[in-house]
């Protein structure tokens, strides 16, 4: 497929809306309380009788330092003794997922975000890897996806020694924006030295993908500034990068509060480093996968949507969305067949239900026939742009036109915007439409009527 996009102002100005980001559908703005770890462990039981692969999510909590524009749950410390005590609950959190999972459901993909991963000790690192091995089925073949987030101030090419022995093999670096002043300004400093050197480190030790984090929208940012930011960055050659938009959200987001709002862009200026950043990535060959996420033509993201393979979970874009997701640790997020769960984000909650033996989860849903049918519909238009009705029709036992009658108006409208071309046989998203996939994956929302959009950060 062409991943060819086109910048349209007008059309950006009458569809750039707040919506979800749709690693989920139904979104964790759904989730409810009525879901309990019975629930998690009967969905676990199917899984391992179905012998379905696994993708595992492990949260680690802690960062040194606080960056004033996050919205991930964490803990702020100096104190690295602290992970001692989550570790042993996380290690019995392990043991009892564990307990329904079978030797031969093969983890594909495993990630570590948080907070800072790196936050760990190198043998803490070591001995919760060894954990993972002897309590699941990980690859050793160096062929799964086995990812870590990394702050570059915390790494060196020791800890890329480590990580890569023990089985890593893809990393991403958190990075934002390389210029002193706007660093000071979210309390992030970080020189592009850092950053060089631990790219350095993991090309040497044959890291299968290196990806690195830009947010545009941070306070003193301005187009030319975040312009050179961005050249910089292609200099370096990662295999992918994210351009996310910061969404200032003072209200939900305690740490945004040390952000002065007056010194953050204008809606103007946003635009137009996002649009800059968008010529100067597809001009050094970078093609756009979607929902701010760029790739080499060479990495697995960019052959995976060639091939009609992309997917997307609760770690955004993957070639492995039809794992069974599991997420360990304080706030993480499991995707078991039909079931959507979430662990407590109260650290001392998480660590008191762990430690009595029972489960942390909270919160979360199972799906409908409605659901995964919509589900599908927006991971199509998400990941390839386009949307065959028969697929669905064949597989759901609808017909298009009529199960979404509600929805026509407004795709005719699009139609007629040249956001997408619509057809008795599908539909797909013009060159113009494609920055606002979230808007026409949006239309197929059953939930957003009743949703706060204020809940949601801009499309861009």
């Amino acid at each position: 497929m062409s991943n060819a996009i086109c910048w349209d102002a007008e059309l950006i100005r009458r569809y750039d809306q707040a919506g979800p980001r749709y690693t989920s559908y139904p979104t964790a703005v759904q989730f409810h309380d009525g879901i309990s770890p019975t629930d998690l462990t009967r969905a676990l039981a199917i899984s391992q009788s179905g012998k379905r692969d696994l993708s595992l999510y492990v949260h680690i909590p802690f960062c040194a330092n606080i960056c004033y524009y996050c919205a991930c749950n964490k803990v702020i410390t100096k104190d690295r003794s602290r992970s001692t005590a989550y570790l042993e609950s996380l290690y019995r959190e392990i043991d009892l997922i564990s307990a329904h999972a079978g030797r031969d459901q093969v983890v594909e993909q495993l990630h570590f975000g948080g907070g800072t991963p790196t936050f760990l000790s190198h043998q803490e690192l070591r001995d919760l890897l060894t954990k993972l091995r002897a309590s699941f089925n990980l690859r050793d073949d160096d062929l799964g996806d086995y990812s870590i987030e990394i702050d570059p101030r915390e790494a060196d090419w020791a800890t890329m020694g480590l990580l890569r022995e023990i089985g890593f093999n893809r990393v991403s670096f958190g990075v934002q924006d390389i210029d002193p002043e706007v660093q000071r300004a979210v309390n992030r400093l970080q020189s592009l030295e850092q950053t060089s050197q631990v790219m350095e480190a993991a090309r040497a030790l044959a890291y299968r993908s290196i990806n690195i984090d830009l947010i545009y929208g941070l306070p003193k940012q301005h187009p030319e500034s975040f312009a050179r930011t961005v050249d910089a960055i292609i200099e370096l050659k990662p295999d992918r990068l994210s351009v996310f938009n910061y969404a200032h959200l003072p209200e939900r987001f305690l740490p945004q509060r040390r952000i002065n709002s007056e010194d953050l862009p204008s809606p103007a200026d946003k635009l137009r480093m996002f649009e800059q950043s968008i010529k100067q990535l597809t001009d050094a060959g970078y093609r756009y996968i979607g929902m701010d996420h760029f790739a080499l033509p060479d990495d697995s993201l960019s052959i995976a949507q060639e091939t009609g393979e992309l997917q997307r979970n609760f770690q955004g874009y993957t070639t492995h969305g039809r794992c069974d997701l599991i997420g360990l640790g304080v706030s993480s997020i499991s995707q078991v067949g039909d079931l959507f769960c979430q662990n407590t984000a109260d650290i001392k909650q998480y660590q008191d239900r762990i430690d009595s033996g029972e489960l942390a989860t909270c919160r979360g849903l199972v799906s409908n026939d409605d659901d995964r049918l919509r589900r599908a519909v927006i991971a199509q238009l998400i990941c390839h742009f386009r949307l065959e009705f028969a697929d669905i029709e064949r597989a759901c036992h609808i017909r298009f036109r009529d199960y979404f009658a509600e929805c026509w108006p407004v795709l005719q409208q699009m139609h007629r915007d040249g956001l997408i071309n619509l057809t008795d046989q599908g539909i797909d998203i013009l060159p113009a439409g494609r920055l606002l996939v979230r808007s026409v994956c949006m239309v197929f929302d059953a939930y957003l009527a009743v949703d706060n959009q204020q809940r949601y950060s801009r499309i861009i």
